[in-house]
């Protein structure tokens, strides 16, 4: 488990990120200069032996340059057709980019859906893997083209860190036209500091880019939770700014660049990734004070009798959300039963769930083995 910057030139598995405002040069086109720039330091980094999965945004914006749209839309069917038309020049782009290196490319379009499905999310897997074993690029993007906003990841900080799950990456790499997290909002703050190394986990960064803070509004905040989500695999996040010099090169010799964060401990078992990953839940549980303990500390199962409210429908096996009093969450998984038989044997003893319901599936709503900590 990387600890220290050092560490970072030992590894051999990378996802790299890079946002739209780097790729199009703030909203002015495709910046080919600079693609070919990042596209130059990838290949240095997998001649040395780093496997490279790209994920890129950039489709709507090069497509609204394209249209001559000065505006970004609001109506959905609108971004669709500009991510439609724009993801052609994107991926001409980068084909060509890493052609005059000899290196194939290809491109992967993924929805919340194909993730939120475990088939789905295996099938991802298996074929990423075998693009990197026949010594491909896969370039991944949000299929901007037939989402809605139920099943957007919402950002691609987001979607970076669950490739970077189901690839099992040593590293996550976004970068962005910030050079890293700072302690406040440089552009509003002269004497801000930029936090050179923390841990992913650690709850003070995201008080730091708050949802009501300029560097929350501006994608700082999807940044920390995507290395939150990355590090339960155990990937590291580096954090820097897509405009420095050689930057790829630099933070592959552990120099001080950007924003180093470090990853969980403990790396989640695969299923439980999978389960950390997921952005739609079908319900969810309110649970008391007890379960709450249990959950956080003893990594217990959840049983009924922790339960004291249900909401939303859903069907057994389906993902729920379980909250305390105050509404904040504590832990996902797969329910054992539906939300009618949820309700009717919240706040009993297992025991009891065969006189209520006439069954017994389980004697846990929630076993422990299909639970993650939030």
């Amino acid at each position: 488990m990387m600890k220290i910057r050092a560490d970072i030139s030992k590894t051999k598995n990378w996802v790299v990120k890079i946002g739209s405002a780097l790729l199009t040069n703030d909203g002015r086109g495709l910046d080919t200069a600079a693609i070919n720039t990042w596209v130059e330091q990838i290949v240095a980094l997998r001649n040395s032996g780093v496997q490279i999965t790209l994920v890129s945004s950039g489709a709507v914006a090069e497509g609204m340059q394209r249209l001559g749209w000065q505006k970004r839309p609001h109506e959905i069917h609108k971004l669709q057709a500009a991510a439609a038309v724009g993801q052609m020049g994107l991926v001409q782009c980068y084909e060509s980019a890493f052609q005059k290196h000899g290196i194939h490319t290809a491109q992967i379009l993924l929805t919340h859906e194909d993730l939120s499905s475990r088939e789905r999310y295996i099938n991802a897997r298996s074929t990423l893997r075998t693009l990197h074993g026949v010594n491909v690029i896969p370039i991944v993007n949000e299929n901007d083209t037939v989402v809605t906003d139920e099943i957007r990841f919402g950002d691609n900080d987001t979607l970076a860190a669950l490739v970077a799950n189901l690839v099992e990456a040593d590293l996550l790499v976004i970068l962005t036209d910030q050079q890293g997290l700072f302690d406040s909002d440089p552009r509003s703050n002269a004497d801000a500091k930029l936090i050179h190394q923390a841990e992913a986990k650690d709850d003070s960064l995201m008080a730091m880019a708050g949802e009501g803070s300029a560097l929350g509004r501006g994608g700082m905040l999807t940044k920390i939770r995507a290395a939150r989500l990355a590090s339960r695999s155990g990937t590291a996040t580096v954090i820097a700014s897509g405009r420095s010099e050689q930057v790829l090169s630099t933070i592959r010799g552990g120099d001080e660049v950007g924003s180093f964060l470090t990853a969980e401990s403990e790396v989640l078992a695969a299923r439980k990734q999978w389960l950390a990953g997921q952005l739609k839940m079908r319900g969810s549980l309110q649970i008391d004070a007890g379960a709450v303990t249990k959950l956080s500390q003893s990594g217990s199962s959840l049983l009924a009798v922790g339960v004291t409210a249900v909401e939303g429908e859903f069907a057994r096996g389906e993902v729920v959300r379980c909250v305390d009093a105050a509404g904040r969450e504590i832990a996902r998984g797969l329910i054992n039963y539906n939300a009618e038989e949820s309700r009717r044997i919240m706040g009993q003893t297992s025991e009891r769930i065969e006189a209520l319901l006439g069954y017994v599936g389980e004697p846990e709503l929630i076993h422990r083995d299909n639970l993650v900590l939030s």
